[in-house]
């Protein structure tokens, strides 16, 4: 009888190792976060074999649920791109085939990175601005006075800019990178 259950428990224990690296190798975040709930309950159904019931509560409540918790938030909010648009332009870019060919193109490259494209409103081109340099948003879209090239994105991410510019397929777009830094250091030069 206590050779099955060593045998029960040997298998157990193995899959911790196998379960970490599952984790470590996962692409997707969303993966890793379940493995990694996986994880620690295996880790806890250990300790509570082995006789440490403490230390398999703890690694329970602390080390699975409080951490997939934060985890969930933290990659939740950071795989989003924010692009800015103008309010009053938004019902007639939704129209636009350009722009639906650019957000979709968009959602396309961001989908391989297991990122979404969120699109925010505001009200006036100064606010638009504001908000890029202020960091609110990663990037804009505006139209573009050049009928042959009707809109205009401008991006403050080097490696986000890096990224679209090797894979964007859609011609409709004059695609750009703002250094927020020196736009900032500008203001505060005129301020003087």
């Amino acid at each position: 009888m206590n050779n099955n259950l060593d045998f029960y428990l040997y298998i157990i224990i193995a899959l911790l190792p196998l379960t970490s690296c599952l984790v470590i190798f996962q692409v997707n975040p969303y993966h890793a976060l379940a493995l990694r709930g996986i994880l620690g309950a295996i880790a806890a159904l250990v300790y509570a074999v082995l006789g440490a019931a403490d230390v398999a509560l703890t690694e329970a409540l602390m080390g699975t649920l409080l951490a997939i918790t934060l985890y969930a938030v933290a990659v939740r909010s950071s795989l989003v791109l924010r692009v800015g648009v103008l309010a009053d332009a938004v019902h007639h870019l939704e129209t636009e085939p350009a722009f639906l060919e650019l957000t979709a193109d968009f959602r396309k490259i961001l989908n391989q990175r297991h990122m979404r494209l969120e699109l925010v409103p505001y009200n006036d081109i100064n606010a638009l601005q504001r908000a890029l340099t202020e960091k609110e948003i990663h990037a804009t879209c505006t139209h573009n006075l050049d009928l042959d090239i009707p809109l205009r994105t401008t991006i403050r991410i080097q490696r986000i800019y890096d990224i679209l510019r090797a894979e964007l397929t859609c011609p409709n777009t004059v695609l750009s990178y703002a250094n927020v830094i020196d736009v900032n250091l500008l203001r505060l030069e005129k301020q003087h």
